[in-house]
């Protein structure tokens, strides 16, 4: 496309709130800046989110001095692969969120393009989204059980509990207590050291856990190996899968991965790499950060195609700027409508 012809990007920084501070091992949050991407051409628009994260070396502050370096990668909205390999050019490894919303962009405008939804446009499976897990966060023992008994009487089948303090054992007896017929997961936020991993090990076993998320450090990768020769319950993968790349290293170690799209670049990235992990007999989950209903709604688009989901960010938030996803509890219903399927809510 000409210069004359190229489409139009802005942004704007937003600052969501979850509606109770969000504990993990490495920090507790009640604020997230989210840059919202829009790409106008045509009298179309296609939008993205940035979602960015310190620990993979992402602020707002990133996001907002790259954002315009970045943004002139975008030319013909349908040239995904060229899009791409201009974005890696200007940032090779960094800058993911970025990268991710300009992606979302130029993905949902050649949706609206189409007239039709993006797992459509993608040639994706129309089949029901996986039941999504719902997080219970690092808080007092008490504030956990709470987060447990309120989300199960709201009919959430599956939760999905942070680990890494000093109290685990305890924090799986009380929310196994308090919602025993839920099914349960753990994310340990790559918190534990091998030994302390083993001993968890027959915890979650005995309580019925389905998998444990990123037990040890990022780079442990033989240390991962280990626990999963011996483990009884599936090893996933996330602070350790940055790049598409990273994959096949990472089939070795562990048994599954967890895909979000502010972390690998965008949906088209996200789409490779579960190709991949497929491709080397690996089990796949459709991850998120703290995101609005539009982030929720791109990995929404591609969970059909995945074994699990845990896509709640939105749900936890007490001022999401963007409705029309459709919640019943857990179950999340495929995206309908053009493009990502959501809208901006009226101020």
């Amino acid at each position: 496309m000409s210069a004359a012809t190229s489409p139009t990007v802005t942004w704007e920084t937003l600052e969501l709130h979850t509606a109770q501070p969000f504990g993990i091992a490495r920090w507790t949050h009640s604020v997230y800046p989210r840059i919202i991407v829009t790409l106008t051409h045509s009298g179309l628009t296609g939008r993205g989110e940035a979602a960015p994260n310190a620990f993979y070396g992402e602020t707002r502050g990133t996001v907002e001095a790259v954002l315009p370096i970045l943004a002139e990668a975008v030319e013909d909205p349908w040239d995904w692969d060229g899009l791409h390999a201009r974005l890696s050019a200007r940032m090779p490894y960094d800058h993911p969120s970025v990268k991710c919303a300009l992606e979302m962009a130029a993905v949902e405008w050649c949706a609206a393009r189409a007239g039709v939804p993006v797992w459509q446009l993608l040639g994706l499976s129309p089949a029901p989204l996986p039941e999504s897990s719902y997080t219970v966060s690092i808080a007092d023992l008490d504030d956990m059980r709470r987060q447990a008994r309120d989300a199960a009487a709201r009919g959430h089948g599956v939760l999905k509990v942070k680990l890494g303090t000093d109290r685990d054992e305890a924090i799986i007896a009380a929310l196994r207590e308090e919602a025993p017929h839920v099914r349960l997961r753990v994310d340990a936020n790559a918190a534990w050291t091998r030994t302390q991993a083993r001993r968890m090990l027959g915890v979650l076993e005995a309580a019925g856990v389905e998998f444990v998320e990123q037990p040890l450090a990022a780079g442990d990768l033989d240390g991962h190996a280990a626990l999963r020769a011996v483990a009884g319950v599936p090893i996933v993968a996330d602070e350790s899968l940055h790049h598409v790349s990273d994959v096949l290293a990472l089939a070795r170690a562990f048994d599954g991965v967890n895909l979000k799209l502010a972390k690998l670049g965008g949906p088209l990235q996200a789409l490779r790499a579960l190709r991949l992990a497929r491709a080397h007999g690996m089990s796949v989950m459709m991850g998120c950060m703290i995101e609005s209903s539009l982030g929720i709604a791109a990995a929404a688009h591609l969970a059909g195609a995945c074994d699990w989901a845990d896509l709640d960010g939105a749900l936890l938030l007490a001022d999401d700027p963007f409705s029309g996803l459709d919640w019943t509890a857990g179950h999340l219903a495929r995206p309908t409508g053009s493009g990502w399927g959501v809208e901006r809510r009226t101020p």
